[in-house]
């Protein structure tokens, strides 16, 4: 397997700014330290322990020693984009991934042309800037998360089936070799990188949520309409010498890797959006509950569920199974346990692949919580090597609401930081 590193990093060349400085503690429940964080909205954040005179700097580069310095130290911020098939959203944020102000989110208008999408992917860029209190020249990146298949080494979106527009004799064109980093870049005079969109919840996840910026490799799934994933590796996880710190995301050559929505977990199962048949995807994504909860709804019209629909069919969706689980109904039950089984099998052969620390999973499904991570845990359990699971942890995911925004904000932290 090998592991192409898509983004050259570069310095900063911009002004220095009198820095805001905001003084936060913590205590580091494994040591007992102290630690003292002063974030400096001009520089990285600086990390002391109260005993000891040894000074770090956290960056999405990982733990790096004092004297690190970002460029000429003129770069406050960055900025996070996450554009999806109805809005996109956009925010500034500090290596550290604080927002400096709440995310600015305007339509998308994705199948209206993509004149139509640049000028609104600009409107959100500028408003967001305005509002965080960052000057323009102060932004060290911009990173974006895009779905669809995304070409990172060249900022080019392959192919993106839900942006476009409808041709006169009614086909939708979809996007197709669109240049979008180019295209942003050089209307704002930003850098921008991109990447896929799930793959870029992964990295955020990494370095913002359950993954510390430390674990040791990361596999994040994200349940939703589909299932989408991403895969952050870290040094540990190379055999020989590796030149990087902190977590990179695994995009394959063509920067298509990660689509573990689309494993295959058995034979001659049901057809999934790809064309393949039995993709985990095509068992545990929101319409599949749906139809799973309909079916045994129709054989069991005595059930809590049954009542809580009404009688109808048409009312199912995964929130009201989890509602009909909170009040003790043994279906709802049963739908978890086997949602949780399809998507135990396929993390347990993203275990098996990746070897992760942490296997973290989010999006709106992720929310039934208890029932399905229960049934998760026991399968995985059931069919993963026990050595590989020692020192794994698969939990919720910690920062899906702005998944987007914190994964871009991180590649461009990997942008700008030497």
């Amino acid at each position: 397997m090998s592991l192409t590193c898509c983004l050259k990093c570069q310095r900063a060349t911009k002004r220095r700014s009198k820095p805001r400085i905001k003084q936060h503690r913590r205590i580091d429940k494994r040591s007992g330290c102290v630690w003292s964080i002063r974030a400096h909205l001009n520089s990285p954040i600086a990390i002391v322990a109260a005993h000891s005179r040894e000074r770090h700097v956290f960056s999405p580069q990982g733990i790096i020693p004092d004297g690190y310095t970002l460029g000429s130290m003129a770069v406050q911020a960055v900025m996070g984009v996450d554009l999806g098939g109805t809005n996109v959203r956009a925010g500034v944020l500090t290596q550290a991934g604080e927002l400096l102000a709440p995310p600015v989110q305007n339509p998308s208008r994705a199948q209206e042309g993509f004149e139509v999408t640049l000028e609104q992917i600009l409107l959100t860029l500028e408003q967001a800037i305005e509002g965080s209190g960052v000057s323009r020249d102060a932004i060290g990146a911009i990173g974006m998360a895009v779905p669809g298949h995304i070409d990172s080494a060249q900022g080019v979106v392959r192919w993106a089936p839900n942006f476009g527009y409808t041709r006169a004799d009614g086909v939708f064109e979809a996007w197709r070799d669109i240049p979008l980093a180019a295209a942003v870049e050089s209307r704002l005079n930003i850098s921008v990188v991109m990447g896929n969109d799930a793959n870029l919840a992964a990295l955020g996840e990494y370095y913002y949520g359950s993954g510390r910026g430390t674990a040791r490799g990361l596999v994040m799934i994200t349940l939703g309409t589909g299932i989408g994933g991403g895969v952050v590796l870290t040094r540990e996880q190379i055999q020989g010498n590796a030149d990087w710190k902190g977590g990179v995301l695994l995009v394959g050559f063509s920067g298509g890797a990660g689509e573990l929505g689309h494993v295959i977990i058995a034979f001659n199962g049901p057809r999934c959006g790809c064309g393949a048949q039995g993709c985990v995807e095509a068992f545990a994504r929101r319409d599949a509950i749906v139809e799973l909860a309909r079916e045994l709804m129709r054989r069991h019209p005595n059930s809590l569920l049954h009542q809580l629909a009404h009688g109808d069919p048409a009312n199912i969706t995964p929130a009201l199974v989890s509602e009909a689980y909170a009040q003790g109904d043994p279906l709802a039950a049963h739908i978890w346990e086997q949602i949780g089984a399809y998507l135990g099998v396929a993390i347990a052969n993203y275990i098996h692949i990746f070897n992760p620390e942490v296997v973290a999973i989010g999006g709106q499904i992720a929310k039934a919580g208890k029932p399905l991570f229960e049934a998760i845990h026991r399968t995985v359990r059931a069919y993963a090597i026990p050595t590989l699971l020692e020192g794994c942890r698969i939990v919720p995911a910690e920062r899906i609401e702005d998944a987007g925004i914190l994964g871009g904000g991180a590649l461009a932290w990997q942008k700008v930081a030497p």
